[in-house]
């Protein structure tokens, strides 16, 4: 493991983001679940000094220097309007001096609100499809566009979760590991499976012994937990591990019940666990993924599965700029 922990620490990565970011106790909000309650930690990736913040920061750091080192000129990604990934690779290529190309699903706003608004004013050049489908053939339309004109388009897939951008996240641990806590649980939200495939890698790499829980944003539980395994499998072979001392072989947990009506969509229990941890903490969740998965974790406390002795990790993955859409 030490070798694949070099292998992973040594990764090209550009430092668009720098700085550790805080890991908050929640002490009031401890205080509301009840006495039977976990002592309840925040990771403060919502405040990642870049383009505003979340996970996207920490895999974009180790895809754009993948992009660089192939001598690209233009990043080609996608999502929904309000992405937060879309948001960040345009401040990615704003920084390197790259062009950002956009494939969103959706209609353009009148007047761009919150990540569509970044995303313009961070000088993305955003090409808008009707459905989610239509995305990655215009990514490829768009990449044969600009080759044939003599350009150098890099795709990032959405939500750069390739085992790079995994890779990238899984970097983060470091941050948890060198504060010296020691979580039981870290739950976090899953929609693309790399984030959650850098957190089960990261935890594995970086000894600690934390039950990963990921809540779903969209898909369905056994579709993530199978792009998480497929993730861990890739990494494992990028560092020179075997997949099942990266936790490949082992249950991937994947809480899809917390989706409702559909991505993006609010359920009663997501805006509870968003006014509930901004009343009580003064810290922003997003309606989109944080605040559902926070949902998932306070049904958790409720339902008695944590003991009070236990210590739960919430792993904020920002896109608290949804919020203003």
């Amino acid at each position: 493991m030490a070798t694949a922990l070099a292998v992973l620490m040594s990764l090209p990565s550009i430092p668009l983001a720098p700085h550790v970011t805080p890991i908050d106790e929640m002490i009031r909000l401890r205080a509301a679940l009840g006495p039977n309650c976990p002592r309840l930690f925040i990771k403060r990736d919502d405040l990642l000094s870049f383009g505003m913040g979340g996970n996207k920061v920490r895999k974009m750091q180790t895809v754009a220097a993948e992009a660089m080192a192939a001598k690209a000129d233009t990043l080609i990604t996608c999502g929904g309007i309000q992405s937060n990934h879309a948001r960040v690779t345009a401040a990615t290529g704003a920084a390197l001096g790259l062009r950002v190309v956009l494939v969103v699903n959706g209609a353009p706003q009148i007047r761009p609100t919150a990540n569509a608004l970044l995303d313009q004013l961070f000088g993305a050049d955003v090409r808008y499809v009707a459905s989610r489908d239509e995305r990655a053939p215009m990514m490829a339309s768009v990449a044969a566009e600009l080759e044939a004109a003599g350009g150098r388009p890099f795709v990032v897939p959405l939500g750069a979760s390739t085992a790079t951008g995994a890779m990238g996240f899984a970097r983060g641990i470091n941050e948890i590991a060198s504060a010296g806590l020691r979580p039981d649980v870290i739950v976090s939200s899953t929609s693309s499976g790399g984030t959650q495939a850098g957190l089960v890698a990261g935890a594995a790499l970086f000894g600690l012994r934390a039950r990963i829980i990921g809540v779903s944003a969209d898909d369905p539980s056994e579709r993530l937990a199978g792009v998480v395994r497929s993730l861990l499998r890739e990494i494992a072979e990028r560092l020179g591990a075997r997949p099942a001392s990266l936790g490949a072989d082992d249950e991937i947990e994947v809480d899809d019940s917390f989706v409702g009506d559909g991505y993006g969509v609010p359920t009663p229990a997501s805006t509870e666990a968003l006014e509930l941890v901004a009343r009580r903490e003064g810290i922003l969740l997003d309606p989109v993924y944080t605040a559902k998965a926070m949902a998932g974790l306070i049904d958790r406390i409720r339902r008695g599965e944590f003991r009070a002795d236990q210590t739960v990790l919430f792993w904020h993955t920002g896109g608290q700029v949804g919020v203003f859409a």
